[in-house]
């Protein structure tokens, strides 16, 4: 297990340094001068020079990366262009409504499709499974900010139990926090559930025809105690891989459902930096979300040798 971990941990640092690389050259070569940006069209030549040395865009490229990278490095990543504040500080302001966001998300997405996809692969071909799996179709294909719309107009507009969007901060206690992000949850949780039910199916109905499950049922199992006590671990290698990915997605890319209901997370700030030629909060946001990425990679990668030991057997 411990060779097994030291090789998922040298390929996320090299996945961490080869992103790095990519995100910082990538949104360097994209067009527009910050300084030009802030100071305007009619900004005299000097005055932008003088801004570009003050925000230190007159150094080189590879100086502003490796001095980006050891910044990284020590939890420093710069200040904001635009805001002149520690670009940390935003980040972790941010970082308290997009995080929760996504663990609020993934677990009504993982309490919605484990029981749906349990349910469908124990009556496969009967009506059951068939509205489960019409019912899937249907989150599939439809986008979240659909959802979120649909979502605003009943429960914000027409009932009014949940405010059409903001956030009330946690300051104001856990309940009405989580109220604020019941209805962005809901959005997002609702495709991410269509897909892990689906995928959750698949597995235990593919698991339902190997061997050790026959042997089982020839013991006297009924397949329904067959699908719980062996079918449901052996099924979970291809439900953790979606399980994190759905979070990497959930984190990084809730932009639009964080623009729905006017959420101050890390969506809505990229989004701004974009409008704004903040590059360096671009930049840093970005490889924070492709860490948090890579390590959910990783920490799934390591679930499965803990699920399976036949992986640790392998390195």
């Amino acid at each position: 297990m411990l060779r097994y971990t030291l090789k998922r941990s040298l390929s996320l640092a090299l996945s961490l340094a080869v992103a790095s690389l990519v995100i910082f050259f990538v949104i360097e070569v994209a067009p527009g001068d910050p300084a030009s940006f802030m100071l305007g069209i009619n900004a005299e030549p000097d005055t932008v020079a003088a801004l570009r040395t003050e925000l230190g865009l007159d150094q080189s490229k590879g100086e502003r990366y490796f001095a980006w990278v050891q910044g990284m490095l020590q939890g420093d990543f710069g200040m904001s262009y635009t805001y002149r504040t520690p670009v940390a500080g935003m980040i972790a302001d941010r970082m308290w409504v997009s995080l929760p966001l996504a663990l609020y998300a993934l677990t009504l997405s993982t309490l919605i499709a484990f029981p749906a996809g349990i349910y469908a692969a124990a009556r496969r071909g009967k009506s059951g499974d068939m509205a489960v799996m019409g019912a899937t179709q249907l989150g599939v294909a439809v986008p979240n900010f659909w959802f979120a719309m649909i979502l605003v107009l009943i429960f914000a507009i027409n009932l009014r139990w949940f405010n059409a969007g903001g956030f009330a901060g946690w300051e104001s206690g856990l309940g009405p926090a989580l109220h604020s992000l019941t209805l962005p949850a809901i959005a997002l949780a609702l495709p991410q559930a269509a897909i892990l039910t689906r995928v959750m199916r698949s597995a235990l109905l593919d698991i339902l025809g190997e061997d050790f499950m026959r042997t089982a049922r020839a013991k006297g199992l009924t397949r329904r105690q067959a699908l719980w006590r062996h079918g449901l671990r052996n099924a979970m290698i291809p439900v953790l891989t979606i399980i994190g990915l759905q979070f990497s997605f959930l984190l990084a890319g809730a932009i639009i459902i964080e623009q729905v209901f006017f959420l101050p997370g890390l969506g809505r700030l990229v989004f701004q930096a974009i409008s704004s030629r903040d590059l360096i909060v671009v930049e840093s946001v970005v490889m924070l979300l492709v860490f948090a990425v890579i390590l959910v990679n990783f920490l799934v990668d390591l679930a499965y040798a803990l699920v399976d030991p036949r992986l640790r057997s392998r390195t």
